[in-house]
């Protein structure tokens, strides 16, 4: 059996895409750095990080980029020789505008090289690309309409104004003719990240709709000709929890159709996992997929019948597929190579941010902007991929200024997250602090919860972080033993809905070390390692 889901923690929006006997799956990375993941199986079980493509300026530039702005949907093909990777830079996310402008890279192999973008248009989000059979190739986006009364976190459904299709000539690196609105989507509204599949002369349209809160759904269309009109899937939505509150896979939709090379059928999509007893996910919107089986009136549904998504689906041909644990890493950093588990914000210019060089067997970070920054913060940090863990570090700082500060953090956003950092006070020298941004959007308002900040003697300061579902309680170590620090904080409102609600934040959960100097003098911090060891516990 296949266990869901298949990619845990923020891995949103899944593309995939099958050569061979090789799958890959793209997925979405908002405002973290490099842009798109992809990971490979050989079963449909278990999956591995292989490629973030979008490494480097020529590709991607994020400073300023607002928070869950930057790539959305990415769509991963195979044709020609080459893969096909199209993806949305988002620039504005709030407001009536949404400045979504999309490309399209390619490379030999997934490991690359992958080419400079190529610009395709900014007409609308989660744009795609479909290689039909006669070798032309269609470029589709939803529409985007800003005049229709939509507002940013809560879009009204004229917004979502239907799905473009139009013609791209590989050769030219540009749009033929003139778009066409091919799908307005449901009753259901809200219709986006398109996606085409053709079997026995039909075009398969799957959509998806409903916002990506809790009533989002696959919506699924076909029809004969690829530019229409699309006829509604008897029922409508094939994968969807909507209206079902209790169901341990909930938000599902945005996906795609793969088939394996013994012509069994899966459909990948979205969907998230609330703390018992909450409506908060803090490890984002993960990706989950379904075996799937074609009726009799040439329509796809889930193999087990009805919407709901399965926790359990079998694998192709039956394989044995071991199920994942929750995992303890550790993370020395004695190599001139970053661990692939981290990631950064916004900045393609990642040397002005860390260094795992000028000294050696550590990492340093360059103090930076603030943690509340667009343009450049020092944050390494990778994905919580489970509902309780410890994350464990050693720091050697001497901040001179209350502008200086280093720790551990616990992040979503610049309104998000609680960081457990050294800096320096006036009376004390250098000594501990909490700050905190419980959700405060939009104005990322700190709180201190530490009622007085901890004096700190001379040497390296132990920190860690332990989450138990809705609870955090951060760690100082003393001599002998690790000591709590200050009052247990609410590790739930870092998640996709907490502060602005459910469609307001995008992302994930990531703990990691960061380091921030508003003075501007770029004070260095260093970790002698981190520790993400993680806990099979969902209690709240």
């Amino acid at each position: 059996m296949i266990r869901n889901p298949i990619l845990p923690g923020f891995n949103p929006d899944p593309s995939i895409c099958r050569v061979g006997r090789d799958y890959y799956i793209a997925t979405s990375t908002f405002e973290w750095y490099p842009g798109v993941q992809i990971h490979h199986s050989t079963d449909l079980a278990s999956w591995k990080l292989v490629k973030r493509p979008l490494d480097r300026a020529s590709q991607l530039d994020m400073r300023g980029n607002p928070d869950s702005g930057g790539i959305w949907a990415p769509c991963l093909s195979y044709a020609d020789g080459l893969f096909w990777l199209v993806y949305t830079d988002v620039k504005r996310l709030d407001g009536a505008f949404k400045d979504t402008h999309n490309y399209i890279v390619t490379a030999p192999a997934i490991e690359g090289p992958w080419s400079d973008p190529v610009y395709v248009n900014s007409s609308g989000f989660d744009p795609s690309l479909f290689h039909d059979d006669d070798g032309r190739k269609w470029f589709m986006n939803m529409l985007w309409n800003h005049v229709s009364h939509g507002v940013g976190g809560q879009p009204k459904h004229p917004s979502f104004a239907g799905i473009l299709l139009q013609e791209w000539d590989a050769r030219t690196g540009k749009l033929l003719g003139k778009a066409e609105n091919i799908f307005l989507g449901s009753p259901h509204g809200l219709v986006e990240g398109p996606h085409l599949f053709k079997r026995e002369s039909w075009y398969y349209l799957t959509t998806a709709e409903g916002g990506t809160g809790y009533d989002h759904a696959v919506t699924m269309a076909r029809s004969r000709s690829i530019h229409g009109p699309y006829e509604m899937h008897p029922d409508v939505h094939p994968i969807t929890a909507k209206g079902a509150p209790d169901w341990p896979l909930q938000r599902a939709g945005h996906g795609q159709i793969v088939e394996t090379p013994e012509g069994e059928f899966y459909h990948t999509h979205l969907t998230s996992r609330p703390l018992p007893g909450t409506r908060r996910s803090p490890l984002g919107r993960e990706t989950a997929i379904q075996k799937c089986v074609w009726g009799e009136d040439g329509w796809l549904r889930l193999e087990g019948g009805g919407p709901l998504p399965a926790l359990e689906v079998p694998a192709p041909g039956g394989a044995n597929t071991a199920p994942r644990v929750a995992e303890a890493v550790r993370y020395d950093f004695d190599s001139r190579d970053l661990a692939s588990d981290f990631q950064w914000l916004r900045t393609p210019y990642p040397d002005r941010l860390f260094s795992l060089t000028e000294r050696p067997g550590m990492l340093r970070l360059h103090g930076r902007e603030s943690i509340g920054s667009f343009f450049e913060q020092a944050l390494l940090a990778r994905r919580q991929v489970d509902f309780s863990f410890r994350a464990e570090t050693e720091l050697h700082f001497d901040p001179e200024t209350f502008q200086q500060a280093a720790g551990v953090v616990h992040y979503y956003n610049r309104h998000k997250f609680h960081f457990a950092c050294v800096t320096h006070d006036a009376s004390k020298g250098r000594v501990l602090t909490i700050l905190s941004c419980p959700g405060d959007w939009p104005d990322g308002r700190l709180s201190f919860p530490l009622a007085e900040t901890i004096p700190l003697p001379a040497g390296p300061v132990g920190l860690a972080a332990h989450v138990q579902g809705t609870k955090l309680q951060f760690l100082l170590r003393g001599a002998d033993r690790w000591n709590l620090v200050g009052p247990v904080l609410d590790a739930s409102v870092i998640s996709d809905e907490g502060g602005r609600g459910e469609h307001g934040s995008f992302t994930g959960a990531f703990v990691g070390m960061m380091a921030f100097d508003t003075s501007g003098s770029a004070r260095p911090a260093d970790f002698a390692y981190f520790i993400y060891d993680g806990r099979d516990d969902m209690s709240a």
